[in-house]
């Protein structure tokens, strides 16, 4: 079965999907992807991509970048309600008519059709539209060695910082005017105390008041232009470091994420004193130091040897901050630690509050939060100690340098090198040398808070995502029927207990197994490596011909939908939780939900589908958020179902209304596997029987045949249990005997 038929079953309209796509959008397609190619030598292809006789989009695509001669690009369809809408621009068939689609500035989607008319439209419209997406390989260049090494998320934060390098221009020739009007301060002085003050010369007194006005309203309108500058540079850098990580964090592979919701949490947060140091305190502190000594110099001209104590003043300022971190710097990563555990808690707490409350525990995590607290304040005390030692001793070297400066300076007086103005003047310069000074202290100090940030930063996105970056995905033309397992091994990350070990499994189209076993034989698991979402330590998946782990995860998506055994409800509406995928018409929501007796949880609230969900589906049974589950399930409709206890929490009548909108709505070519522990469940769905213990499949077969097996070993498994049970108040009985 090739994409094109199994997109006219869904669509019913073979012949609207078979319609050539338009020269003039195939050209704006590949101009959005930055491939050139000439207006004649395109349309000529068009023209004759009759002659190709193939028989679906893909193919003729395909056929015509080859006539082309472009290398790279790779097409394929999916449906609308299946795609990840990050991949656009894309080609989609709408109204009759194949049309561009893409997503505008303000975020809002819109079609270009082939006389160029452009037209917005809602994602329920489109629903199960097919999307021709075209995916240039151009763009996948192998990562050099050089990105493979030092600190990811201090190379993100930079990247993003000095990715439009224009604003570091702007903010240097402002701070450069900055600096020169602090020289016209200090010469304002000058000329007052020498010249003004002994003769009393009120019109050169005004003249010079008239020119500092000037140059303060343009010191005031240069700084206010710096810190615009650095706000909007920092908003950017914020917009967009945080929603890589965010997707990066979407793209973990899940079996390696850190077990502790908070300390993830926190990780991600530790952007912000990142991107605040880089944005802010490292460029005022590399654009300001210079100047510094730009100043000695102009007051070595002015006053001589007084250029020398604020000369002394920078390597004992230098050692000063060098101590500072040093000392800081073991402390705040222990401090950094404490508060990741802190949060965990936080969260661990918030979540299971009911059990809490429900075996009176309270007060054993409000121990742990307070020996925690404790700790994390007595690093933070020790912190600001520190922090604060090397701030007050910057000031007293400042302060000293200030006398020192004064003292040599009355000394030139009396030898008649330096008046009195030039003396003021020196001292108002002096500040200028002092401050960036004070603040490169501060900020070598600060400095170890972000790195210990960039250190957790950097270890959450050294993690493995779904797919190794840069690589080269492959995009099957084809629908899969085949879902196979080769020599599966699997473990989680720092455990030494294998989870799983089968050595072979294959599912064919049309299947329908049930998975059975005892709590922990590893059903679970098996179903999420068999969705992609868990990676084998050892072996391979294969969906169709390809290794499921080398096809690119839009495709996965399109044909793979798989059930947790508990069903995560997202803040928003009933609506929004059942529409997860975002693209289902109202007419097909309606229907799922009364398939599945989902409407009536509506009925009950005078909001309809607009009755508010709260995080995690608070206020919703567990049936409940079972049957939204298996909505959002239905309304993709995948050709590989992977069900983990769908009727678990549901009572009689509902999990028959499941299974009945199971049997209309599985194809007879999709696979259904289902893992349950309800063997009449089993019989009722499943044509072939998986029973699993202890991670491998000990049993595959004919439900007649395997079912009284498994209901024999459950028995005897049970009597076995009872009995080590009853052993221990037997053993106690004959030790009071013997007593």
């Amino acid at each position: 079965m090739n994409t094109a038929a199994a997109f006219s079953s869904t669509t019913a309209d073979k012949e609207m999907l078979q319609r050539a796509v338009p020269a003039v959008l195939i050209k704006l397609l590949l101009e959005r992807l930055n491939v050139a190619v000439k207006d004649g030598a395109l349309a000529k292809v068009c023209r004759h991509s009759a002659q190709f006789e193939l028989t679906g989009p893909v193919q003729r695509l395909q056929q015509i970048f080859k006539q082309l001669k472009i290398k790279g690009l790779q097409a394929t369809l999916l449906h609308w309600n299946r795609f990840d809408q990050h991949r656009l621009p894309a080609l989609l068939l709408h109204s009759g008519q194949w049309q561009l689609i893409e997503r505008n500035a303000d975020g809002t989607l819109q079609l270009i059709n082939q006389k160029m008319q452009v037209s917005g439209c809602s994602e329920d419209d489109l629903s199960v539209a097919p999307v021709l997406w075209v995916r240039n390989a151009a763009s996948f260049q192998p990562a050099s060695s050089e990105d493979e090494s030092g600190n990811s998320a201090a190379r993100l934060v930079l990247k993003q910082v000095f990715k439009r390098p224009k604003w570091i221009l702007d903010v240097l020739i402002a701070t450069v005017l900055i600096n020169i009007i602090a020289i016209a301060t200090s010469l304002f002085a000058m000329q007052v105390y020498d010249r003004v003050v002994p003769t009393l010369a009120y019109a050169t007194l005004w003249t010079l008041v008239a020119g500092m006005g000037v140059v303060i309203a343009l010191d005031w309108l240069l700084k206010r232009v710096r810190a615009r500058t650095l706000d909007s540079v920092s908003c950017a850098v914020d917009k967009n470091v945080s929603q890589q990580v965010f997707e990066h964090v979407m793209q973990l592979q899940l079996d390696t994420r850190p077990r502790s919701l908070g300390t993830m949490a926190a990780q991600v947060s530790g952007l912000d004193s990142v991107r605040q140091f880089f944005t802010a305190g490292i460029i005022f502190s590399l654009i300001d130091m210079p100047f510094a000594l730009l100043f000695i110099c102009f007051i070595y001209i002015i006053g001589g040897p007084i250029a020398l104590v604020y000369a002394s003043l920078l390597p004992i300022a230098a050692i000063l901050g060098f101590i500072t971190q040093k000392r800081l710097r073991r402390l705040l990563k222990q401090q950094l630690l404490r508060s990741h555990e802190r949060q965990g808690l936080l969260v661990d707490v918030i979540q299971g509050a009911e059990s809490v409350r429900a075996n009176n525990a309270s007060w054993q995590f409000s121990r742990k939060w307070r020996e925690i607290s404790a700790t994390i304040s007595s690093y933070n005390i020790r912190q600001k100690a520190i922090a604060s030692t090397g701030t007050i001793s910057t000031g007293s070297l400042a302060t000293s340098a200030y006398i020192a400066a004064l003292v040599v300076g009355v000394g030139q007086i009396e030898a008649g090198n330096l008046s009195m103005g030039a003396l003021i003047a020196c001292s108002i310069l002096g500040g200028r040398v002092i401050a960036p000074i004070s603040q490169s202290v501060q900020y070598l100090a600060q400095w170890q808070n972000v790195s210990q940030s960039l250190a957790m930063v950097n270890k959450l996105l050294q993690l493995p995502t779904q797919r190794r970056p840069q690589q080269h995905l492959l995009l099957p033309e084809t629908a899969p029927k085949t879902l196979t397992l080769r020599d599966i091994s699997f473990s989680y990350p720092n455990s030494a207990v294998r989870q799983l070990k089968i050595d072979s499994l294959s599912l064919q189209s049309g299947d329908r197994v049930a998975l059975l076993g005892p709590i922990g034989c590893g059903k679970s698991t098996l179903l999420k490596l068999l969705a992609g979402l868990y990676r084998p330590s050892q072996g391979w998946v294969r969906l169709g011909d390809a290794d499921l782990w080398e096809i690119d995860p839009n495709i996965v998506a399109e044909h793979v939908s798989y059930l947790p055994q508990s069903v995560h409800l997202f803040k928003g509406t009933l609506r929004s939780n059942l529409a997860l995928c975002g693209a289902i018409s109202d007419s097909q929501l309606l229907r799922v939900s009364s398939e599945l007796g989902i409407d009536q949880i509506a009925q009950d609230s005078p909001l309809g589908m607009d009755l508010e969900i709260t995080e995690g589906g608070a206020g919703l049974s567990g049936g409940q958020q079972q049957l939204l589950g298996l909505g959002r399930l239905l309304l993709t409709r995948p050709t590989i179902w992977l069900l983990d206890e769908p009727t678990a929490s549901l009572d009689q009548a509902s999990e028959k209304q499941v299974l009945a909108a199971l049997k209309t709505y599985v194809r007879p070519e999709d696979i259904l596997l289902i893992s349950t522990h309800r063997p009449a469940l089993a019989a009722q769905l499943a044509k072939r029987i998986l029973i699993m213990r202890r991670g491998e499949i000990v049993a595959d077969g004919d439900p007649s045949t395997v079912l009284p097996k498994f209901a024999a070993v459950a028995t005897n498994t049970t009597q076995h249990t009872r009995r080590a049970g009853n052993s221990l108040p037997e053993k106690v009985s004959t030790l009071k005997a013997r007593e």
